[in-house]
C-alpha cells in the first residue's frame, strides 16, 4: 500500500472518531460504511452482523460494543430525517474490519489500524494498573513505617512491630502466617511478602494499618498486647469485608515482582523524549 494512501486513510479514520459526554470514543457505522468501500447499507449490515457474532463468540456482550442509535440526517431545504445507526467501540470496528472484504484497500488498512489502536489501549490499561500497584505498595510502606514508629514510641521494643505485623497477617490471611503465604506464592526468603501481593491485598493491608494507627492514637494504646489486639481485629474486619465481596486474600495468585515493574516503568520513562529548553 502506497504511503500517500496510508496517510489519507489514517487521517480519514481519525476524523470520524467521536466522543460521548464521558470522553469515551466511538465511531458511527454509517460513517464507516462509505470509508470502508460499501455503497449499500444492506451489504455493510451483513458485515456488522458477522462482527457481532464474533464479539459474542469471544465472550463479550455485544451490546457493550455495538449500540443501536438514531441520528438525524440533512435532506436539504432545511428538512431532516431520523435513520438507524450503530455506535461502535474501537473493538467493534476491529471486528468489522476482520469480517470485511480484505480485497478492499480500506478494509486492509482498517484491520491493521484498529488492531494497533486496540493494542495501544490494552497497553495503557496495563500501565495504569502497574502504576496503581506501585502507588499502593509505596503507601503501604509509609503506613507500616508510621505504625512501626508509633509502636516503638509506645512500647519501647524494636521487635514488637514485627510480631504485631505477623499476627495481623495471620488474621488477614485466614490463619496463614507470613511465611506460609511466602511459601504459597513462591516469594524469596529475603523479599517482603507485599512485593508479590496483588493490588487489592496490598490496599487491604494498608487500610488495616491506617485504622490501627488512628485507633492507637485515639484510644491511647500503649502496650504490645493492646496494640496487637487492635491490629488483629482490624485485619480480621478487613478480611471479612473482602470475603463478603467474594475475595479470599490467601487464595489470590501471586502478582509480578514489584521490583520488576518498578524497573520497567523507570526504563520506559527514560525513553521518553526530553523536553526542549526554552
Amino acid at each position: 500500500m502506497k504511503k500517500d494512501v496510508i496517510v489519507r486513510l489514517h487521517a480519514s479514520f481519525e476524523e470520524l472518531v467521536q466522543h460521548d459526554e464521558e470522553g469515551n470514543e466511538y465511531w458511527l457505522a454509517r460513517d464507516l460504511q462509505g470509508l470502508l468501500g460499501y455503497a449499500r447499507w444492506e451489504n455493510f449490515a451483513r458485515v456488522i452482523e458477522r462482527a457481532t457474532q464474533s464479539c459474542v463468540a469471544a465472550g463479550y456482550d455485544a451490546a457493550d460494543h455495538f449500540l443501536d442509535v438514531r441520528k438525524m440526517v440533512d435532506l436539504g431545504s432545511n428538512a431532516t430525517r431520523a435513520i438507524d445507526d450503530i455506535a461502535l467501540t474501537r473493538y467493534a470496528c476491529y471486528l468489522i474490519a476482520q469480517n470485511g472484504d480484505p480485497a478492499k484497500e480500506a478494509i486492509a488498512f482498517a484491520q491493521t489500524y484498529f488492531a494497533v489502536q486496540t493494542r495501544k489501549q490494552e497497553l495503557i490499561e496495563q500501565r495504569l494498573a502497574e502504576v496503581e500497584r506501585l502507588s499502593a505498595r509505596k503507601k503501604l510502606t509509609l503506613s507500616e513505617k508510621e505504625l512501626s514508629g508509633i509502636i516503638y514510641e509506645r512500647v519501647g521494643d524494636q521487635y514488637s512491630f514485627a510480631r504485631i505485623r505477623s499476627k495481623g497477617d495471620v488474621a488477614l490471611f485466614g490463619g496463614h502466617t507470613t511465611q506460609d503465604m511466602k511459601t504459597r506464592l513462591g516469594v524469596p526468603d529475603n523479599r517482603p511478602l507485599a512485593d508479590f501481593l496483588p493490588t487489592i491485598t496490598i490496599k487491604a493491608k494498608d487500610f488495616a494499618n491506617e485504622i490501627t494507627n488512628f485507633n492507637i492514637k485515639r484510644d491511647g494504646l500503649s502496650t504490645e498486647v493492646g496494640i496487637t489486639g487492635e491490629h488483629v481485629k482490624n485485619n480480621h474486619d478487613v478480611r471479612e469485608l473482602l470475603r463478603q465481596r467474594g475475595i479470599v486474600p490467601e487464595a489470590l495468585p501471586a502478582a509480578e515482582d514489584i521490583k520488576k515493574i518498578e524497573r520497567r516503568v523507570q526504563s520506559e520513562a527514560k525513553k521518553l523524549p526530553k523536553p526542549r529548553k526554552a
